[in-house]
């Protein structure tokens, strides 16, 4: 039986048991916040980083496959013949203002004014680092869909996309764009909220982007779920691009992050392809080094998998193989 969200009347709660708070107490984590060493941010400024705006303008070929990694999980896909937008973020702070919270290690390698038409918009839940209003705000205006789980439509509306554009989706829900191309919503383990009093009141998801010749898995947020990625491998695999968080993770918030490790085991459990990590070098949103998430990552992946590691904005052709860019040194 396939895994389905389950909600109270007031709000969704993972499948399995899941800690969003940390066990061993915030007051442990401000003594780490205050007295851990780790290089959390760059301590030298970092780019400028350029996406090719007219190359990525121009029509995508009806075979192809690219993504440009444009930070965090911000991504611009580019398969068979259609181009799609990835939980957009291009503000200064992943927080609820502007003057205070997470800031932004590189400026955004392609201005939000120069984004290609798009296919979509997909978002995988409403978190400030994954939701940015003023973003969505600049984007609504354009006429282009909305893809998003239960729930983050109601923000979309409030922020001026037309309703006749968003579609809100539940786990496993498929959505045609094409005889031949679809996207379907599905499982994912963490939660959502943008204040202190919506909490969980939105669904979040990962997606599938599945085409005539390619398929794609871009993962959003998610801790450990081996389930979800045994069923998403077996209805949709195996995968032309896998997309998943390697960083922002901690032991003391395992249930809701991977981390390198545990994306290298989803990653497996999803049959492997292509694995470009999302989630990392962008803000500064855990106590780890912010350089730590791609080096474990490199250290732990085996020969087997094919790690994509761009700098920030540059196109991958997913079929030309490994790339290790190192712009992070």
């Amino acid at each position: 039986m396939q895994l389905q969200p389950r909600h109270t009347g007031k709000k969704y709660v993972n499948v399995l048991p899941t800690s969003v708070s940390p066990p061993s107490g915030y007051g442990k984590l401000l003594g780490r916040y205050l007295f851990e060493k780790a290089e959390r941010e760059p301590a030298q400024p970092l780019g400028p980083f350029r996406a090719d705006a007219a190359a990525l303008a121009a029509p995508v070929p009806p075979a192809a496959l690219r993504v440009t990694w444009l930070g965090h999980s911000t991504t611009l896909i580019e398969v068979d013949g259609r181009r799609f937008l990835t939980d957009p973020v291009w503000a200064q702070r992943a927080s609820p203002s502007q003057l205070v919270g997470p800031k932004r290690f590189f400026a955004p390698p392609l201005p939000l004014a120069q984004l290609p038409p798009l296919d979509g918009i997909i978002l995988s839940h409403d978190h400030y680092d994954h939701l940015d209003e003023a973003a969505i705000r600049a984007l609504a205006g354009r006429g282009e869909r909305f893809f998003c789980p239960l729930g983050v439509g109601a923000h979309l509306r409030r922020w001026g996309v037309a309703a006749e554009r968003i579609t809100e989706a539940t786990w496993w829900d498929k959505v045609a764009l094409a005889p031949d191309f679809e996207l379907i919503a599905t499982p994912a383990r963490h939660f959502s909220g943008r204040g202190l009093l919506n909490r969980d009141s939105t669904l979040w998801a990962s997606w599938v982007l599945n085409g005539p010749q390619h398929r794609v898995f871009f993962g959003g947020d998610s801790g450990p779920f081996d389930e979800a990625f045994r069923q998403i491998s077996a209805a949709y695999g195996p995968f032309d691009l896998v997309m998943l968080e390697i960083g922002a993770a901690d032991p003391e918030w395992a249930d809701i992050h991977l981390g390198p490790d545990n994306a290298l085991v989803a990653h497996r459990l999803l049959g492997g392809g292509p694995l470009l990590p999302l989630h990392w070098g962008t803000f500064n949103l855990a106590f780890h080094a912010w350089r730590q998430p791609v080096q474990r990552l490199m250290e732990a992946a085996g020969p087997e998998v094919t790690l994509l590691l761009p700098a920030p904005g540059q196109r991958v052709d997913v079929a030309a193989g490994p790339l290790a860019s190192y712009w992070w040194k």
